[in-house]
């Protein structure tokens, strides 16, 4: 702890700054010149240079933990939903995708995936694909993606109906032309139209 001695000393020096700057300029702290000392002569006063465009205000330390708080409790929110179907969980990037373990219809998928509060699985990019393959891998069956064909044979969104940013078609795929709907992951990675009747493993993403 700090002696009273030290706290008073303190205190004053506070009270000093305070009231130097609330007031006229304060003096000297070396104390008035002797009695036969003679101030010299001022020098030129340095051009000001001419003051810069303000930049960018950054944010605080409480913002960026506030921020670093969001994105952990959506983290957090994303795998509580995730648990909710009781199985396998792969994390890439900012999406985080799971599996029941178990096989359903293309809509069947839909539902279970919706009702945990997630979606089918649709990769959007080689990351993302390479993490839902670790799923068909492991249990060496395919799996429904969110994708499906559109009003014009042999072109494909996604559910939101996007056009696809990102394919990974098996050779010569699709060729179903509007026979097949659905889209199908191998257990190499790769994509193949099928119809939706078929019982797939089941991979949703939150």
């Amino acid at each position: 702890m700090l002696s009273s001695q030290l706290v008073h000393i303190l205190a004053v020096g506070v009270a000093l700054l305070v009231s130097c700057h609330a007031l006229e300029p304060c003096p000297d702290p070396r104390g008035p010149p002797g009695r036969d000392g003679h101030p010299g002569p001022q020098g030129p006063r340095g051009r000001q240079g001419e003051k810069g465009d303000p930049g960018t205000p950054g944010r605080s330390a409480s913002q960026d933990i506030l921020v670093d708080l969001m994105e952990f409790d959506e983290r957090i929110s994303k795998i509580e939903k995730a648990l909710t179907l009781n199985g396998k969980i792969v994390i890439t990037g900012d999406k985080l995708f799971a599996s029941t373990e178990k096989t359903a219809d293309f809509d069947g998928t839909v539902k279970i995936c919706k009702a945990a509060h997630g979606s089918i699985a649709a990769p959007k990019n080689a990351k993302e694909n390479a993490a839902v393959m670790r799923f068909v891998k492991q249990f060496n069956t395919y799996a429904y993606l969110g994708i499906t064909e559109g009003h014009i044979p042999g072109y494909f969104n996604y559910l939101t109906g996007k056009p696809l940013n990102f394919t990974n078609w098996y050779e010569n795929e699709p060729m179903g032309k509007g026979t097949e709907k659905c889209v199908e992951m191998y257990t190499d990675g790769t994509w193949n139209d099928k119809v939706c009747s078929y019982s797939r493993l089941t991979v949703c993403e939150f």
